[in-house]
């Protein structure tokens, strides 16, 4: 474990499987969702939004400019999927299905039997009203990218702790 490991209030986990972000730049597990940013695969200017709430696997879809997705209609779309197979890749399945409130299986879960067991239950189509704050939030990420390498305080990272003295 290295020094800011250690030193940071936030623990790091490391990811179960390195993924590729090409598909699937964003997913978290955060405000009683499964969410995430997914890249469309017919145009690349096109972003969805997708979510699943954990426990009624209510679950919402549209573009990054608040179009409703199209495949979104009484069942999960691909982008829902993409993103539930990207989070067990990041998160790891069991992890993702405790977070979402699935009824454990015999079986080892795997994105396919997440995403099955979600949609046995015949979940809702949800709103959309989180998405503005997903897509805000990736952004925010995007835009530590484009920092260039220094030394400066990032003031929106002042809330982790030094690792040294500064002399």
């Amino acid at each position: 474990m290295t020094d800011w490991e250690r030193a940071s209030t936030a623990r790091v986990i490391p990811p179960a499987r390195p993924r590729k972000l090409a598909k699937v730049p964003f997913v978290e597990l955060a405000d009683g969702r499964l969410q995430g940013v997914v890249s469309s695969g017919s145009d690349i200017e096109r972003v969805y939004v997708s979510s699943v709430a954990a426990g009624t696997y209510a679950f919402a879809c549209s573009t990054n400019n608040n179009r409703p997705c199209g495949g979104a209609r009484g069942a999960f779309c691909n982008h829902i999927r993409a993103l539930i197979g990207e989070a067990v890749l990041q998160y790891g399945a069991e992890r993702v299905a405790r977070y979402l409130r699935i009824e454990a299986t015999d079986e080892e879960p795997s994105a396919h039997s997440i995403a099955d067991g979600m949609s046995a239950a015949r979940p809702l189509q949800g709103d959309t009203t989180a998405a503005a704050s997903v897509f805000s939030r990736f952004l925010r990420h995007l835009a530590y990218l484009e920092l260039t390498a220094g030394t400066d305080p990032v003031p929106e990272m002042q809330w982790f702790p030094p690792t040294r003295a500064v002399v």
